[in-house]
């Protein structure tokens, strides 16, 4: 299973780092598998923690993929790291293995100590639709420009139907980053 979560790290200088990852769960573990290069994989090598937070509030994982990185944060319970305050729950992690790739290393995590702050009331469509979008946003370089629009399109229909002031606020910064590129390409 893959469960769309905000993870948490930071450097042994406490500098933290916020990213959305898709992460896996086996049994008891967690497997991280972030792109080289990338911070949150240099932080979990260099300080073996991190914090898996469960959110739903879309802003969040939008935001992160457009460089909107800047959402408070509060001590962690267990261990040395941070976790955000917007969090419906978290589980703080830490580093038992790398199996090593050229592209995604796959980091396995036992959990240290898991926390829920409110109850999950459940997503809405424009939720869901700002999470696909921000995904494919992420992938940009890597898929066709025709398949991003196509499947955007396809979205907004769930999205023009549940949204909230949230929802259409995260909406409008992945529309302007997908403008953006497409600007770019033109030139």
């Amino acid at each position: 299973m893959i469960q769309e979560t905000i993870v948490t790290t930071q450097n042994s200088g406490g500098i933290a780092h916020i990213a959305p990852m898709g992460i896996h769960i086996q049994d008891d573990i967690f497997i991280i598998l972030p792109f080289r290069p990338s911070t949150t994989l240099n932080n979990f090598l260099e300080t073996r923690v991190g914090v898996i937070n469960y959110c739903d509030d879309v802003r969040v994982f939008a935001g992160c993929l457009i460089g909107r990185r800047d959402w408070p944060l509060k001590p962690a319970q267990k261990i040395s790291g941070q976790v955000l305050s917007c969090g419906l729950a978290h589980t703080e992690v830490e580093l038992i293995r790398v199996e090593e790739d050229a592209t995604r290393p796959k980091l396995f995590c036992k959990t240290v100590h898991t926390v829920n702050h409110a109850p999950f009331k459940g997503f809405n469509r424009a939720q869901f639709s700002v999470l696909e979008a921000a995904i494919l946003i992420s992938r940009l370089d890597m898929l066709p420009l025709s398949k991003i629009e196509s499947e955007i399109e396809y979205l907004r229909i769930g999205l023009e139907k549940t949204a909230g002031e949230r929802e259409l606020e995260a909406w409008g910064w992945i529309l302007a980053v997908l403008d953006d590129f497409k600007g770019k390409a033109v030139e």
